[in-house]
């Protein structure tokens, strides 16, 4: 498998790509909507919500982390995750004006 050519591409090009890829996954759509939904930091209680286990929440919560989508803090043996508010509105930004530079329909297939 080839290397990726990222530095052809632009970084904003580059940090969308990296965004998308981290949510890019089911139970990491579903760990962002239960942490949106309850609008505060949770902590460890997504096991019993989502039915997945351990180890697989905790993988999926390490790769939404590692790309600045949430951030966790340290309260006593737990770790609780929220979302990151400037990563949050810098990919609704990026997405959203990706996503509107679609101007409609077109004749040409």
């Amino acid at each position: 498998m080839g290397l990726t050519k990222s530095e052809i591409f632009t970084d904003e090009q580059n940090q969308l790509s990296t965004l998308l890829k981290a949510i890019a996954h089911p139970a990491r759509i579903a760990i962002l909507q239960r942490i949106i939904i309850s609008n505060t930091c949770i902590c460890g209680d997504l096991v019993g919500e989502l039915g997945l286990a351990q180890a697989t929440i905790s993988q999926h919560l390490k790769e939404l982390k590692l790309a600045g989508i949430i951030q966790g803090t340290i309260e006593g043996v737990s770790v609780c995750y929220c979302i990151n508010p400037q990563t949050w509105k810098l990919l609704e930004a990026q997405l959203g004006g990706f996503l509107a530079s679609y101007k409609g329909e077109t004749t040409c297939c």
